[in-house]
């Protein structure tokens, strides 16, 4: 890896050493020849799948759709074991390409940014990192991941508690052992679904605070065959084209069926069928669901149905069925017996929305009602999502203008890739991008091909800046808005997408839900049009 050092001039730096920074260290290094540094503040490459070591953490597209797809080579010499792989596998996988791509050199790990200002002089960013090293370059690439900053509640008490606690975006590389433990696990999302079953095959007694109750799908993972791994070999420019031209991204198509009008018999076997093949397709079934509230309506009530006849305890699947918004206008989860989970002797199931948490205590959780005596306290609370970790840059764009005031009434961004007084400074996945709402490797090497090809232009046209119009800005989260409002995607309370589950965090709808092709579309004709909405200037 690059060695620490002082001041050092780059034509482009990228934050972060996931699948954004390898494939923008390989676009920008190897088909434009610049001289480019990635820094990322963990130990080893893989970004968000560094961090996620938690129990049961898994990805939740599936494997042979979460890879790059910009090169046949890769994908035909690779394998993945599982239709869902895990944190190590996909560790693997990008250990993989970056050993194929010689990438390893130009990365340096263990390298946390601290902030990063932009001289208008000589048009240059300045990144500073936590041990001493100044970075200077023309271009400012971040590729931090949309669910890398961990959100741990401010609940009173905790630094008293004499036990272990721990967040699940913050796991000790070390297994955490639970074995005859008093185990309490607050947070029933998308990650809180994936630990549970884990955490409660060994716990001594496992007990979930679950504020916000949510519906989840049967993931039905397991190994691939030798038949389908090679099936993907043999068809891969047709799955590439499936993901690019699917608005989330992922291998499969949208039915044209409407669930509203579809005979109830029929619609039911529908979702059965669904149901038994598992993941995030089950949202495929009907073409209406996110956006007609009656069509929605069937989905939910199904799945209520589906965990009624899953949990014996009546009480307890009360609890579980008390869902508050329409299904999957929060990030849909998919699991491996998570429902399962609350039939065990060892599992309680706690609601905190009609008795709240009141404080942590020394030796456990004290709710309105009891105290909950626990060795182990387990934060699945999420991340503070999408613009969190952008914040925790100390970011600051031309006048000393800082990213954390240009968006203190809410993230605003042009297509989520940049921000209006922030020059040649660009967001990958940024807010107002498809990011979260799409399967991320297919986002991901979209913006990178976008940024490269803009980097491109300008160099062929001895363009210094590009930055981001204050008024394009306005307009495309107006877009963005009525893009969300078109669907039923704004009547979930408490959802990251809104930023609702961070107390004071303003309340704006994030990620582009107008579906990955649109959005492409919209991107390439911009760039068509002589970058339609920003200000070139040589």
């Amino acid at each position: 890896m690059a060695q620490s050092g002082s001041d050092k001039t780059l034509d482009a730096l990228v934050i972060g050493a996931g699948f954004t920074g390898l494939y923008q260290l390989h676009c920008l290094r190897d088909r434009l020849g610049l001289n480019v540094q990635v820094v990322e503040a963990g130990g080893g490459i893989g970004g968000t799948w560094y961090w996620n070591r938690y129990p049961g953490a898994r990805c939740d597209s599936e494997s042979h759709s979460y890879c790059y797809s910009f090169s046949e080579s890769l994908t035909v010499n690779w394998e993945f074991s599982e239709r869902y792989p895990g944190p190590a596998e996909i560790r693997r996988y990008l250990t993989y390409v970056a050993d194929e791509l010689d990438l390893h050199k130009d990365i340096r790990l263990n390298t946390r940014v601290v902030s990063a200002s932009y001289s208008e002089d000589d048009n240059l960013w300045q990144i500073n990192t936590e041990d001493g090293t100044t970075y200077r370059a023309q271009f400012l690439i971040t590729g931090v991941g949309c669910l890398s900053s961990a959100n741990i509640p401010q609940i009173p008490g905790l630094d008293s508690f004499k036990g272990e606690w721990y967040h699940t975006g913050q796991w000790p590389h070390d297994d955490v052992d639970f074995t005859g433990k008093r185990v309490g696990q607050i947070g029933t999302g998308s990650t809180g679904i994936q630990a549970a079953p884990v955490i409660a095959e060994t716990a001594g007694h496992f007990t979930v605070f679950q504020r916000t109750a949510n519906y989840s799908v049967p993931a039905h993972n397991g190994p691939l065959t030798a038949e389908f791994q090679q099936y993907v070999k043999e068809n891969v420019s047709e799955i590439v084209d499936l993901v690019r031209t699917s608005p989330n991204g992922h291998p499969w198509k949208i039915s044209e069926r409407k669930a509203a009008t579809t005979d109830p018999e029929k619609r039911r076997e529908l979702y059965e069928e669904a149901w038994k093949v598992g993941g995030l397709r089950f949202r495929a079934t009907f073409e209406d669901l996110l956006k007609d509230k009656t069509a929605n309506d069937t989905a939910a009530e199904f799945i209520k149905d589906k965990i009624r006849s899953i949990v014996k305890d009546p009480q307890t699947a009360a609890k579980l069925t008390n869902i508050d918004h329409p299904y999957a206008t929060k990030r849909p989860p998919i699991d491996t017996h998570y429902f399962e989970t609350y039939n065990r002797d060892n599992v309680d199931l706690v609601d905190i929305r009609a008795n709240p948490i009141v404080e942590i205590t020394p030796e456990g959780i004290r709710t309105e009602d009891q105290e909950y005596p626990l060795d182990i306290i387990v934060f699945a609370t999420g991340f503070d999502a999408m613009t969190g970790s952008l914040l925790k840059l100390n970011i600051t764009g031309r006048d000393g203008l800082a990213l954390s005031q240009a968006w203190s009434e809410g993230p605003k961004n042009y297509l989520g890739l940049q921000v209006t007084g922030f020059p040649n400074l660009f967001t990958v996945t940024g807010p107002g991008s498809p990011s979260v709402l799409c399967n991320m490797p297919v986002a991901i090497e979209q913006h990178v091909e976008w940024i490269t090809d803009c980097i491109a232009y300008m160099r062929e046209n001895n363009i210094k800046t590009v930055e981001a119009r204050a008024d394009a800005m306005d307009d495309w989260v107006e877009q963005v808005n009525t893009a969300a409002n078109a669907t039923l995607m704004p009547q979930a309370n408490h959802s990251w997408y809104l930023g609702a589950n961070i107390p004071g965090k303003p309340r704006v709808f994030m990620p582009y839900p107008g579906g990955m092709k649109t959005y492409a579309d919209i991107c390439s004709d911009i760039a068509s049009d002589g970058y339609r909405g920003f200000t070139l200037d040589s």
